[in-house]
C-alpha cells in the first residue's frame, strides 16, 4: 500500500479531533465557552479535511506521473 506522512498525519489529526475529549471540554464548557470552542473545532476539522484531500491528489498525480 502506498502511503504519504503528510496524509498519515492529516488523518491521525481528524480522528483525534473528532473524538470527544472531555476534559477539553469539560474546561471550555465550564469557562462558558463550549459554543465557540466548537466552532473552532469545526473550522479545523474543515480546513484538515481540505488539506488532507489536496494531500491525496499530490499524491495520486505523483504516482500516475511515475507510471
Amino acid at each position: 500500500m502506498n502511503t504519504n506522512a503528510k496524509i498519515d498525519a492529516l488523518q491521525l489529526m481528524l480522528t483525534d479531533l473528532r473524538t470527544r475529549n472531555e476534559s477539553i471540554r469539560h474546561k471550555a464548557a465550564f469557562r462558558g465557552c463550549q459554543p465557540e470552542f466548537q466552532s473552532l473545532v469545526t473550522r479545523l476539522i474543515d480546513q484538515l479535511e481540505s488539506q488532507l484531500n489536496s494531500e491525496k491528489q499530490i499524491h495520486r498525480e505523483k504516482l500516475n506521473s511515475n507510471r
